[in-house]
């Protein structure tokens, strides 16, 4: 039989779970804040459903927690729970054990039940400081932030269903970062330049890396991915069906599939991408032939010298050298994305057919990231009209 206390706006509700090995009776708590503006009636229906679901609960599982247990011990719980699903890609259990060690030292010590919103947003502040990013010395990003933010959430969200929490503190929770700019990219001169460059001074690894990267706008994982099974010579198509990503665990490259279902796709290419594509494969073969026993055949097309999967890291340290020997402005293989969505944007192309060629979840996601691009272009339309249809001035003398 179940205990229930009312408390302020709240209701305290405690449920026996039988008795330890002393003979003392072990009694789970957990405390319920009913939605606004129910009458009486509603409120009573509403309370006995909750108390009964949890006494359900406890007679289930024993309800072996409670708002006592301190977040780090109920996180580790938590993360068996999302391990034991095994609906998460293990590239994401990763980056969620790497915020462990700053969020355990933080709030880790503290019960659940004690953790405030000013505790979290306590926390979030700091991570913005000097200092906290080892690798730049100054305060991580808006989205790092994010993902600490996230991960908080995600366990305050699975204690809630285990009926230990009330509330979400994480909710309303201010990221601290500067304000959002515009991707930025090579013109259209400096592309070509370094189009040419590739062409006269570049092996055909990287000349066909950076190709697709420019013509395609794809990803990085999604470019060390491609596989020859992947590229439809005869109609000039190429299909986004994995990535190659470096497991933080190993150090090794590791296969996932595409970073959000929309990334799946299949893109026309011009048919020069293939020729040159053709080029490189018949160079792939000869090596392999060469290397013979050594090389290793798993059909990606950029690989180490003996067939493996290209580090993931490999196409960037090129390029940076690449781009110091012949005195280009610095860039990143993600720029080259950029670069393709605004050729796209400035050429007329919408917003939801450049959304689903970067294979964008959601079309908003271009259109936040692209925001500039799209107005000039909108600009660009209304010029258009109205040199098409140009104003008469009015004429008519003045009284």
């Amino acid at each position: 039989m179940a205990t229930i206390e009312k408390r302020g706006e709240t209701y305290r509700i405690t449920v026996s779970a039988g008795y330890d090995s002393g003979g003392k009776q072990v009694r789970r708590k957990t405390t319920w804040k009913p939605p606004e503006n129910l009458t009486p009636k509603r409120l009573e229906k509403e309370l006995n459903k909750f108390v009964t679901d949890f006494e359900e609960r406890v007679k289930r599982d024993g309800c072996k927690y409670d708002g006592n247990i301190k977040f780090e011990a109920f996180a580790a719980v938590w993360l068996d729970y999302v391990k034991q699903r095994g609906k998460m890609k293990p590239l994401s259990i990763q980056r969620l054990e790497a915020c462990q060690a700053r969020t355990f030292k933080a709030i880790g010590h503290k019960r659940l039940k004690d953790i405030t919103r000013g505790n979290i947003q306590d926390f979030i502040d700091n991570l913005a400081e000097d200092g906290i990013n080892q690798h730049t010395g100054g305060g991580l990003s808006e989205k790092t932030q994010r993902h600490y933010l996230n991960y908080i959430s995600d366990v305050f969200t699975y204690a809630r269903k285990c009926s230990i929490a009330v509330d979400n503190p994480c909710k309303d929770i201010d990221l601290n970062g500067a304000a959002k700019q515009e991707r930025t990219c090579y013109d259209l001169e400096e592309t070509q330049r370094f189009l040419d460059l590739l062409t006269e001074q570049a092996p055909l690894k990287y000349r066909a890396f950076f190709t697709l990267a420019i013509y395609g706008g794809f990803r990085r994982g999604e470019l060390l991915g491609f596989e020859w099974k992947d590229i439809d010579f005869d109609n000039c198509i190429i299909s986004v069906v994995r990535t190659s990503l470096r497991d933080r665990e190993s150090g090794g490259m590791i296969t996932g599939t595409p970073k959000t279902k929309s990334s799946t796709r299949s893109l026309k290419l011009p048919a020069e991408v293939f020729e040159l594509l053709k080029s490189y494969k018949a160079e792939q073969v000869r090596e392999r032939l060469r290397i013979g026993d050594k090389w290793i055949d798993n059909d990606r097309l950029f690989t180490t010298w003996d067939g493996q999967p290209m580090g993931e890291n490999t196409p960037n340290i090129w390029l940076k050298k690449f781009c110091a020997a012949n005195d280009l402005p610095k860039t990143t293989i993600h720029s080259f994305r950029h670069l393709n969505a605004s050729l796209l944007i400035i050429n007329g192309v919408d917003a939801k057919t450049v959304s689903a060629t970067l294979g964008h979840s959601q079309v908003t996601t271009t259109l936040n990231i692209y925001a500039h691009s799209f107005q000039e272009a909108q600009a660009r339309a209304s010029e258009t009209i109205a040199n098409a249809l140009p104003f008469k001035k009015d004429s008519a003398k003045q009284a």
